[in-house]
């Protein structure tokens, strides 16, 4: 049975979730949802309620999991290698996800320049650590990612418990509810896109 798992997206940079390239990755941060979350289950991303965001009730991304892959796998698969990380690019290809890698099954990790490596460049072992904890990687070709310009949730996707979808402190809430789940879809695909739809929240900060 589908689950969905809902969390706060408490800094929407691009590089978790990362939603470019055709696919919505979750590689790095989120142990818990990395391990439990099975595939044709939902993962949703609300805004954070940061008084230097404010975007809380509103939808940063939803993706349904369609693939699930190691590390190892998701640094040799071709579909994946734009987002290996290249600081030195735009935003889109500095927040690349696909920073784990490793010289043979069993060999320590090594972690591109990204968004977790130390200010130098240098691997930032705590990351390491914490990332690689979950040696798993969510994948999927079925998601919509609004960044910081996404829709208020209804006030009406609650589960039987009086549970609200829409996550507004930290950790993670998990939901099994069929009837919930039916009404989430339908909101879903109620806007009639699909993918990428707008910039993530820091980005729209750096306009302004």
């Amino acid at each position: 049975m589908a689950r969905i798992h809902s969390y706060v997206v408490r800094y929407d940079s691009g590089f978790a979730p990362n939603p470019f390239y055709r696919y919505c990755t979750l590689a790095t941060c989120k142990p818990k949802i990395r391990k439990t979350a099975h595939i044709g289950d939902w993962v949703v991303g609300s805004g954070s309620n940061d008084r230097s965001v404010r975007l809380g009730g509103h939808l940063v991304y939803a993706m349904r999991v369609t693939e699930a892959m190691t590390f190892d796998e998701y640094n040799l698969d071709p579909r994946f290698e734009p987002k290996k990380p290249y600081r030195n690019g735009s935003r889109k290809q500095s927040c690349g996800d696909n920073i784990y890698f490793r010289a043979a099954v069993g060999a320590d990790w090594q972690q591109r320049d990204s968004f977790h490596s130390l200010p130098d460049g240098s691997l930032n072992p705590n990351h390491v650590t914490r990332d690689t904890g979950v040696n798993r990687i969510l994948i999927s070709d079925d998601f919509v990612y609004f960044g910081g310009e996404g829709p208020e949730f209804p006030d009406d996707l609650k589960d039987q418990q009086g549970r609200h979808l829409c996550k507004t402190g930290i950790g993670l809430t998990s939901f099994a509810d069929a009837q919930l789940i039916v009404n989430f879809e339908k909101w879903i695909r109620s806007f009639g896109v699909h993918g990428y739809q707008s910039a993530p929240f820091e980005w729209l900060t750096l306009r302004r």
